[in-house]
């Protein structure tokens, strides 16, 4: 069996564990996505965790070997919640305001209460749900990397649906992330709606956006 689900079963017995993660917090552009993905261990054959063996931390995976991933657990989870925070909402109340929030309401969405709740990396103040922070918790915890890849492949295939509309800036290869071509496609174009000011990128000070950056982040 996955270490990951070994993880999870130590903790949980076959009680339901749900595991909780976000994909686009270091971006330049596009949306913030953070999900929850319970496992009912109890319901779950030898089968189920052959089909799941790959889950890791979505960064470690493969695209193809996400893509995959990502069917099998949404026929196999009991339940996928999946909550967006867009670049305007990022800027006005903060990045890291904003990850803690999204990632509270997937996991407050995942009904009825899973025995055992685990959300990588960071605690989450004022989350009305039971819950326990689990450093590098998706490369640990099963439930935890499917939720990494259910945010990861949920949100790369929004940013290439974005591309359409904004080719210019190349989201389809970069997904949003302060690639080498990304800033060049920057500095040639400007930043559009997409873009997250409030991020103090090298990109935006050479177009001279410093102020816009400053005016934008939230006090206090």
């Amino acid at each position: 069996m996955n270490e990951r689900f070994a993880f999870d079963l130590d903790l949980a017995g076959r009680a339901t564990v749900a595991g909780a993660d976000e994909a686009g917090r270091g971006c330049l552009a596009g949306p913030l996505v953070a999900a929850a993905v319970s496992f009912d261990y109890a319901a779950m054959d030898d089968a189920d965790f052959a089909a799941l063996d790959g889950l890791d931390d979505s960064k470690r995976v493969s695209k193809a070997r996400r893509a995959a991933l990502y069917d099998e657990i949404l026929r196999r989870a009991r339940q996928v919640v999946i909550v967006c925070r867009s670049p305007g909402t990022i800027d006005r109340d903060g990045l890291h305001r904003c990850n803690l929030a999204a990632l509270a309401r997937a996991v407050e969405g995942i009904a009825p209460a899973p025995g055992v709740t685990l959300v990588d990396g960071f605690p989450l103040p004022g989350c009305r749900r039971a819950h326990r922070a689990v450093v590098g918790g998706d490369g640990r915890s099963a439930a935890i990397a499917a939720a990494s890849v259910v945010a990861k492949v949920t949100r790369d295939r929004l940013m290439r649906r974005l591309h359409l509309s904004h080719p210019q800036y190349g989201f389809d290869r970069h997904v949003g992330y302060a690639t080498a071509a990304h800033h060049e496609a920057i500095a040639a174009h400007g930043v559009c709606e997409l873009h997250r000011l409030s991020f103090a990128s090298v990109a935006y000070r050479q177009l001279g956006l410093t102020f816009e950056v400053e005016e934008l982040v939230p006090s206090g």
